[in-house]
């Protein structure tokens, strides 16, 4: 059975409605997270066509995770993007990951509860 293999598949560049599905949203939910958020600009080609290479999908993934799997707003989504570039850029603040350490925190404490338990 031949696969079909054109150069966009080749370079990792996928149209709206690849993308679309394999985020699970519709495509105007991309066409809207367009608009609101700068970093998610994809090519377009000479007829229109929205072509995402993997770092807007990356970024799709990230703004997906931020609304629906955090509930955040698209300002807070917006704002946590900013801060996390600044961390990449080491201009975030020293504290940025502090909510996951107080998760570790308390996962070691109920760990260690358990373990005295069970000793």
């Amino acid at each position: 059975m031949k696969t079909r293999s054109g150069p966009r598949e080749t370079r990792g560049y996928l149209k709206i409605g690849e993308v679309a599905r394999r985020l699970g949203v519709a495509p105007s939910v991309l066409r809207y997270w367009e608009q609101e958020f700068p970093m998610l600009r994809p090519s377009k080609t000479p007829s229109g066509h929205r072509l995402y290479a993997p770092e807007h999908i990356e970024a799709l993934r990230e703004v997906k995770r931020l609304l629906y799997d955090e509930g955040l707003t698209i300002a807070g989504a917006r704002k946590r993007l900013r801060q996390g570039k600044r961390k990449a850029t080491g201009k975030g603040r020293a504290s940025g990951g502090n909510g996951y350490l107080r998760l570790l925190r308390y996962i070691r404490r109920e760990l260690e509860s358990l373990r005295r338990l069970l000793s």
